[in-house]
């Protein structure tokens, strides 16, 4: 199966797509203080219930959600509809680093796709071609909470520097050229009902699919599952930054 079709399968009950409950996507959201008509773009949007919620909260709002997942955005546009705010968002299938738009933003997100832009640093630099000088950028990143072993790494084929601990994870998003105005640490709590979220909903999936499919998808999820709980649950962390561009990086 297609890793895109496979996150949006695993995605099925969680469709923040990252380790975050719903009342610390609010805050964040809030605390973003847009204007009544903010335009606001999500690079890597999948199903879009970030920028669903911003809709929600801003009646005046508009945003545009970007992703490569056809499936991914099908699901985004029928909970858009089903939530009444279909007619203020616009969903483009195309890469995150191949959007162009006629007018900056008042809120860039990537939460959970640095990976779309090569890291942290890379994002940052494309988030703010999209945003006002006044605008806002949301940005969610792994960082270590503890050094991982060399096993570990081989584990989640990364490199020691593909991460910063919390503090130069900070500082990487500073360098970029933007001041920290608010974040939020992902807790344990949080990382397990994502994980578990994760797991199940493809192993559920899997099992009403029987065949070639439903296979390539028990294989996924429990791959995955080993990989979390042998691997880097506790040593891998997640924090959502809210930043403002205070220079040019």
């Amino acid at each position: 199966m297609h890793r895109h079709l496979l996150s949006h399968l695993a995605h099925r009950d969680h469709p923040i797509a990252a380790p975050i409950h719903d009342d610390a996507l609010e805050r964040l959201l809030r605390r973003a203080r847009l204007p009544a008509d903010a335009r606001v773009l999500d690079l890597g949007c999948g199903e879009a219930e970030w920028i669903i919620r911003a809709l929600e909260l801003h009646p005046k709002a508009t945003a545009d959600g970007v992703d490569v997942s056809e499936a991914a955005l099908a699901a985004a546009a029928e909970h858009a509809a089903a939530r009444g705010v279909s007619d203020r968002l616009s969903l483009h299938h195309t890469t995150a680093d191949g959007f162009t738009a006629p007018e900056p933003y008042d809120l860039v997100l990537c939460v959970g796709a640095t990976h779309a832009f090569g890291g942290l640093t890379e994002s940052l630099q494309a988030m703010r071609r999209h945003l006002r000088p006044t605008g806002r950028a949301l940005v969610g990143e792994g960082f270590w909470e503890t050094t991982p072993s060399p096993e570990i790494l081989t584990l989640l084929d990364a490199g020691l520097d593909e991460y910063a601990d919390l503090a130069g994870t900070v500082e990487r998003a500073e360098h970029a050229g933007y001041a920290t105005v608010h974040a939020h640490t992902s807790t344990r709590a949080e990382w397990d009902e994502y994980e578990w979220s994760w797991t199940g909903s493809l192993t559920d999936w899997a099992l009403d699919h029987p065949g070639a499919d439903g296979d390539a998808a028990l294989a996924a999820a429990r791959d995955h599952r080993a990989t979390w709980l042998r691997g880097y649950r506790d040593v891998l962390g997640f924090v959502t930054f809210l930043l403002r561009p205070v220079r040019e990086p």
